[in-house]
């Protein structure tokens, strides 16, 4: 029978065992879980089809049993934070109930540095992209004097580009819009370097690799 003491020390901050010790202590959370559950750090995302019913309640029964792993490890869910996002089209948009209140949907989700949209759209990840690529782009231009390829293309390559291509695997884009936003962020580049003025667009992306 185990017995809860007082904690008298503690764990430095940053050290591998922290990390091994909340390892261990979260190693249980998925036990019984129906539905797909990931665990990021301190975050979960419980996932699941719900184009019965019976998934409906598969999703309810993984968030009960979420919060009682919560109760009995004295723990406290941060409802504030949880969030449904309901994905597809002809979804039904059900809703969910952690503990006694009503879990707030949303339009969008940020996972790991990619937002996703309720339709399977990346069109608000490549503005945000394309926003964090203008930004560096501007300080660049402000900063730099000297407008010769051997100093804006590394500039461009080690804090333009990856930005680009950060989640490119997923993004996949399906809109021509998007690829176009991108695209005129890769155009404003070559742009600031001297000496391809005259050759065309396709021959100064290339340019860039």
């Amino acid at each position: 029978m185990s017995k809860w003491t007082s904690v008298t020390s503690g764990v430095p901050q940053g050290s591998v065992l922290g990390l091994v010790l909340f390892n261990i202590f979260i190693n249980d959370i998925d036990c019984e879980i129906e539905c797909t559950l990931n665990k990021f750090a301190d975050d979960i995302k419980l996932s699941g089809a719900v184009n019965t019913p019976e998934g409906w309640d598969a999703i309810q029964r993984d968030l009960e049993k979420l919060e009682t792993w919560a109760c009995v490890n004295i723990m406290r869910s941060n409802k504030a934070k949880c969030k449904v996002l309901h994905l597809g089209q002809d979804n039904p948009h059900y809703q969910y109930r952690l503990g006694d209140e009503r879990i707030e949907s949303i339009h969008v989700e940020e996972g790991l540095g990619v937002v996703m949209g309720e339709k399977w759209d990346m069109s608000q990840q490549c503005v945000l992209t394309a926003q964090a690529a203008n930004r560096i782009l501007g300080c660049i231009k402000r900063s730099m004097a000297s407008g010769l390829r051997a100093v804006i293309l590394p500039l461009y390559s080690s804090l333009v580009r990856p930005h680009l291509e950060s989640g490119i695997h997923l993004r996949n884009s399906q809109h021509r819009k998007d690829t176009d936003l991108l695209e005129w962020v890769q155009r404003r580049a070559t742009e600031m370097i001297r000496g391809l003025e005259h050759l065309s667009c396709e021959k100064r992306m290339r340019e860039l690799g």
